[in-house]
């Protein structure tokens, strides 16, 4: 049996510095589309301006991506460090997107991020913006390769089991990649770092108008953020329904624990806007629900119903029940490779093989499993229910929030007037934390919520860990936490810093123009 508490602290360790990492990927992503947008009109117009508003901003991306990339690398280590045996088992899947990833993408980002920092007096204006833009599509693309491999932990598709070498390989690299759930997560998710970059321009645009600084330059910039973040906010909405339709398709417990759905409803489901999920008693304490809204998001159809997790409790137990002769036949072939009876019944039942293997959480031989054993196991996949429900609520309500907030902002942009209402702009400076809040609770909805699963169906999390003893594992939490506890600092010192000084404290605005209006008297030009 594995040591628990190995388990627990890999898990804290990989969730932290993930949770570190995802602080800085949705920024890059908006805040890079923002670059390209501006520097396009500084292109067609040729106002001086709009390049300087593409300098200033693009040193902030420049700094959140440097710790991007820091915080990005050391992730990978842990692969090998503390999960060991998950490389080893589906390393030939999951390490071909990491692999294309770094070589095609990360490689690209690179170099366009040299060119776009270094080319201002070197290139043509064009081709400056090509590198732009690029470089915005390469963001995007490595972003594509990380939730390929992301969404076949979710949905393990494009693979199968070699029972000669004892691992998970690709039989289809096209399945892999247009994986559903995969191409869900990466549209949801590039469309949440849109919202992000959006909020950072907005907020901090706002922070100099409450001042009175920097006025021209202030207002070309939120004009740009509510523009692109209202498109954006809209957007996450539209493709996170198609996330949500994903998720109860191939993984149907997590849709039923987000929506504490402890019993299969009649359809078309209710959707549960308030409640306080009791664990114990399996049941939603005062809950609210929204008739039929769940059965057409989970199903698109008024018919299907939502499996609760009682139902799929039961579902888990007669698939490790069909897991064990799997496991069986797989301990027979190791024996006799010749074997034809035990070949034809592993394939017969090697698409349950996963869930037999809930039982080496309790146990060394599942074949001894007793049906207690066996209903433990089929318990422990139940994920966290109230976590789940929370934080999918909180998300979604920060995402209607952010339409609210864009949507005026684009009126008040499109009437000129961002800087008539103090408590708006407020409200824009202290909005700033909210997308971040948003985006890491949705890392917890989509990771937290396919517990006890490293690969869903196929590898528990509990059988993934390195051979190394807690205290090693103490060992290296505490040096990545204080490794990312400093880059987050200097990060944050940093933002802050150049944020302050602003462009025309940095050299990129002449100080002579600091507040200065478009020749119209008033709002950008």
């Amino acid at each position: 049996m594995v040591d628990p508490e190995v388990v627990t602290l890999s898990r804290l360790q990989f969730a932290l510095t993930a949770l570190y990492h995802f602080l800085f990927v949705p920024l890059t992503l908006g805040l890079v589309w923002i670059l390209a947008i501006m520097e396009s009109v500084y292109v067609m117009t040729g106002r001086e301006v709009w390049k300087r508003m593409v300098q200033f901003w693009g040193v902030l991306f420049g700094i959140n991506f440097a710790m991007g990339v820091a915080t990005g690398i050391t992730m990978e280590f842990q692969f090998g460090m503390n999960w060991a045996y998950y490389s080893h088992y589906v390393g030939d899947v999951f390490g071909t997107p990491l692999a294309i990833e770094g070589l095609m993408a990360f490689f690209l980002e690179g170099t366009l991020v040299g060119l776009f920092f270094l080319g201002w007096n070197r290139i043509s204006r064009v081709k400056h913006l090509l590198v732009t833009w690029f470089l915005a599509l390469a963001t995007n693309l490595s972003a594509l390769w990380i939730l390929v491999a992301n969404g076949w932990m979710q949905y393990p598709v494009g693979s199968a089991f070699n029972v000669e070498t004892m691992r998970m390989e690709v039989t289809s690299f096209a399945e892999v990649l247009f994986n559903p759930v995969a191409q869900a997560k990466f549209v949801h998710t590039v469309s949440a770092g849109y919202v992000l970059g959006a909020m950072f321009v907005l907020s901090i645009s706002a922070w100099y108008l409450l001042r009175g600084r920097n006025v021209d330059f202030a207002r070309r910039s939120m004009t740009v953020a509510a523009s692109f973040g209202l498109a954006a906010a809209l957007s996450v909405v539209v493709l996170g329904d198609e996330s949500g339709y994903a998720i109860s398709e191939n993984q149907k417990m997590k849709m039923a624990a987000i929506e504490a759905m402890w019993e299969t409803e009649p359809a078309p489901a209710s959707f549960t806007v308030f409640g306080v999920p009791d664990v114990e008693a399996r049941t939603t304490h005062f809950a609210l629900r929204i008739p039929w809204v769940m059965g057409l998001i989970g199903t698109r159809s008024l018919d299907k119903p939502i499996p609760g997790i009682a139902n799929l409790v039961e579902d888990t137990k007669g698939k490790i029940a069909s897991g064990l002769e799997a496991y069986d036949a797989m301990l027979m072939l190791r024996e006799d490779r010749n074997d034809a009876q035990a070949r034809a019944i592993l394939a017969a039942h090697d698409q349950d093989m996963g869930y037999a293997l809930l039982l080496k959480r309790f146990m060394d031989d599942p074949r001894k499993a007793t049906p207690a054993d066996i209903q433990k196991a089929a318990d422990s996949t139940i994920p966290d229910v109230p976590v789940l429900f929370w934080a999918f609520r909180i998300m979604v309500a920060c995402g209607f929030y952010f339409i609210a907030l864009f949507a005026w902002s684009f009126w008040l942009a499109s009437k000129r007037r961002l800087d008539e209402k103090r408590w708006y702009l407020k409200l824009a400076l202290w909005s700033l934390p909210l997308p971040w809040l948003a985006a890491e609770l949705g890392w917890i909805v989509a990771e937290y919520g396919r517990q006890p699963w490293a690969i869903e169906g196929i590898l528990p999390t509990a059988l993934g860990v390195s051979s190394v003893t807690a205290g090693q594992v103490w060992i290296s939490l505490g040096g990545f936490v204080l490794f990312y506890t400093v880059l987050a600092a200097i990060d944050a010192t940093l933002m802050v810093r150049y944020a302050r000084r602003g462009p025309d404290g940095l050299g990129i605005w002449p100080a002579a123009d600091a507040n200065s209006l478009s020749p119209a008297g008033k709002g950008p030009g």
